[in-house]
């Protein structure tokens, strides 16, 4: 049924512009290659959303034309109909066959021409331009300058991420640039924010955290608006599931399997954090009694020939579920089929079960929505997209995914409160509906846009300057405890300093703890994600705004690492005891020290004679950590200065101990903050441009920025 009008004003005419990717109305090839995803999907399903409303005239999605044996027919017909008031439109755009979406920038120019000649030869000119992604972006700010129609621009990933994620892999600058020409993406980027009256984004963390970091950024110019949901596919059980092929599955695994399902679906990736959860059940005999767990992490044929970090994964799955001996009460079915996704949320929901996301970081969440929509209760991570979720469908709780009694505690809240469930379970329904339908959608898109075709929205004139580089030109990395931590009024001055720069200055925090460690601290004294977060004394990696985790950093520490080899060689050592395994790592073995005992030298010789060659790394008086020899703080620091592309003249470093010491030395602009453990970096005065200040935490830091001249803008001053 079509949404009335509610009022006399006249039908808009809307064109759509996506041009990568194989698109078309109908067996979308979802997953055909890296370009035929989620923007494909979602401009298709725009399209006959608006079609539909009486408030729209027509809708057109302009793609470009693809005339390739290799693909579809359909790919090549000028013209396809959605449906009565909503076609896609085929353009020509350079070669006619298909090329991936990094070969189409020379071809832009061409196409836009071609566009405009074609919007020319219409009856009328659009009301509104929305261009998706980077490429259409290029196309629609020249379109809108050249037409004087308004252009709205969603991004739907961006470039500065994206290069982020790229090096993160493992790929290199150089290859980087030849491969996805993403200075040229990011320069369209800029221009495209730059001419853009409205960007539309799924949440506000998007617009926070990843625009935020462009110079065009103008968050008075962006409307969150999260995507539609497919109520068709996603809805409360209609009887059958319990006789579906992957009930039967389930069922292979599970001693009672008519008890409440907690549902955990997700890619086998760290970030997912499905190994806490499993910890989280392991340890609550209430939890195993009051439910069965359903892990569903991906496909697999055989662990061993998987990827290493979805191997790694799937391995400590099994190692966790061995290690409680869960066997009965947890099912992780090796296949699941893309309509088996919908059936597995709403067998959990007849059980009066749960679903769960505990990840550490979460854009978005469309598993909540998809879960939701089918009737099922939802807790989740309290980070990112989960917290407008639940916030607007009041269907379940957030927690904090580090805390794993706060992740017992809600999951048997929303178990055992019979009551509530069923409110619950409505309220996603209805809150899904309302919010998260594409009718919905739709709704808010229109009351975004009106306003643009009508004039009735003025828009604010800013002055915007670009930086003199692409890349951010300068850093600044500091240790955490007794360094950013100790003074909360110092803290605060220091981020919000940080907050005033981020677009020209990267922020790192280099770290002994472990990810989960210092992800809960970062939490508890209100500290952002930093750009970089080097965690375990240098042996981890990982990238802001989703923790991507550097694989290739880890791929190179592990040249000799024996780890076994040097737990004999210090294995009974006097002196030496092994700290908790919570401190352990892959790459890290820690220990408390003696040193009226043994010495760090006598540790390290003892090493060596045994062909052990490693780094010791002694800290805050009492720590010895043991990591491989191409790790520590500065190494790690300096792979990331090489990958990112700041230079370490222009890279402020703060330390407190020992374990700073390879940060500060160097080319470096270092800083020592005032602290009790100052003498174990008592050699550094030696070396030029190591600033110790006379002020403690973050105010030191502080005090070296201005010793530094850090953000002149004619340039970082030398100290000899």
């Amino acid at each position: 049924m079509r949404a009335k009008s509610t009022s006399a004003r006249p039908p808009l005419f809307i064109v759509l512009i996506s041009v990568h990717g194989l698109i078309r109305g109908r067996e979308l090839e979802l997953g055909a290659d890296a370009d035929t995803g989620g923007q494909t999907k979602y401009v298709v399903e725009l399209a006959r959303a608006l079609g539909e409303r009486e408030d729209v005239g027509e809708v057109v999605l302009l793609t470009r034309s693809v005339i390739d044996e290799q693909v579809s027919e359909d790919y090549a017909a000028p013209l396809e109909a959605l449906s009565p008031k909503a076609s896609i439109v085929r353009i020509r755009c350079g070669e006619d066959k298909y090329l991936r979406k990094e070969l189409l920038w020379d071809a832009l120019d061409s196409y836009s021409d071609n566009v405009l000649a074609y919007l020319k030869g219409r009856e009328r000119l659009p009301d509104v331009i929305h261009s998706h992604y980077a490429d259409a972006g290029y196309v629609g700010s020249r379109l809108s300058l050249q037409l004087g129609v308004p252009l709205v621009h969603t991004g739907h990933s961006l470039g500065r991420s994206k290069r982020k994620q790229l090096l993160a892999s493992g790929v290199k600058s150089r290859e980087i640039e030849t491969t996805y020409n993403i200075a040229r993406r990011i320069e369209a980027e800029e221009t495209t924010l730059g001419v853009a009256e409205r960007v539309i984004t799924s949440t506000q963390q998007e617009v926070e955290q990843q625009y935020g970091l462009y110079d065009f950024y103008q968050p008075d110019r962006m409307s969150v608006i999260p995507p539609g949901t497919d109520l068709e596919k996603f809805h409360p059980a209609q009887g059958g599931e319990k006789d579906s092929r992957i009930a039967h599955e389930l069922g292979r695994f599970l001693r009672h399997p008519d008890k409440p399902i907690i549902l955990a679906l997700s890619r086998p990736d760290p970030r997912k954090n499905i190994i806490m959860l499993i910890e989280a059940y392991g340890e609550s005999p209430a939890l195993q009694e009051a439910a069965n767990l359903v892990v569903v992490a991906g496909n697999r044929e055989d662990i061993q020939d998987m990827e290493a970090v979805s191997g790694t994964v799937l391995n400590d799955i099994l190692r966790a579920i061995d290690k409680y001996d869960l066997y009965g009460k947890v099912a992780y079915p090796k296949h699941h089929k893309p309509e088996d996704v919908a059936v597995l949320y709403r067998l959990a929901a007849q059980s009066q079960g749960v679903f769960i996301n505990p990840a550490l970081t979460e854009p978005f969440g469309l598993t909540l929505i998809e879960a939701a929509a089918c009737g099922l209760p939802v807790v989740a991570t309290d980070d990112g997209g989960p917290t407008d979720i639940i916030g607007h469908c009041e269907n379940g709780y957030l927690f904090n995914p580090l805390d794993k009694a706060a992740m017992t505690e809600v999951l048997l809240k929303t178990l055992n409160e019979k009551r509530s469930w069923p409110k619950l379970s409505r309220n996603g329904i209805q809150g899904v509906q309302r919010h998260y339908s594409w009718p919905a959608h739709v709704a808010k898109y229109l009351q975004v846009i009106r306003p643009l075709v009508e004039r009735t929205t003025p828009l604010q004139k800013r002055e915007i300057s670009r930086r003199s580089s692409l890349y951010r030109d300068r850093a600044i990395f500091t240790s955490l405890d007794l360094n950013l931590l100790g003074d909360k009024d110092a803290l605060q001055r220091f981020l919000d300093t940080m907050r005033q720069y981020r677009k020209t200055v990267m922020f790192g925090i280099a770290t002994g703890r472990h990810l989960d460690d210092a992800l809960a601290c970062l939490k508890r004294n209100g500290i952002a994600k930093p750009d970089v977060l080097i965690t375990g004394q240098g042996t981890s990696i990982h990238y802001a705004p989703d923790l991507t985790e550097d694989a290739a950093w880890k791929k190179h520490i592990n040249h000799s690492w024996n780890p076994q080899a040097v737990r004999e060689v210090l294995a009974g050592m006097p002196g030496l005891k092994i700290q908790p395994k919570a401190h352990q790592g892959a790459f890290k073995i820690s220990y408390y020290v003696d040193h009226d005992v043994v010495s760090v030298h006598e540790v390290r010789q003892a090493l060596l004679r045994n062909e052990q060659a490693v780094n010791t790394v002694f800290s805050f008086g009492q720590f010895l950590d043991v990591v491989p020899v191409r790790a520590s703080k500065g190494l790690a620091l300096r792979w990331c200065a090489e990958r990112l592309g700041f230079p370490l003249e222009n890279t402020l470093v703060s330390g407190v101990t020992g374990a700073d010491a390879d940060m500060l030395r160097g080319n470096t602009l270092g800083v020592v903050v005032d602290n009790k453990h100052i003498e174990e970096l008592a050699d550094l005065p030696e070396l030029d441009d190591i600033h110790f200040s006379g002020k403690a935490h973050a105010d030191g830091i502080l005090e070296a920025v201005g010793h530094y001249g850090f953000f002149d803008a004619s340039g970082v001053r030398r100290h000899s």
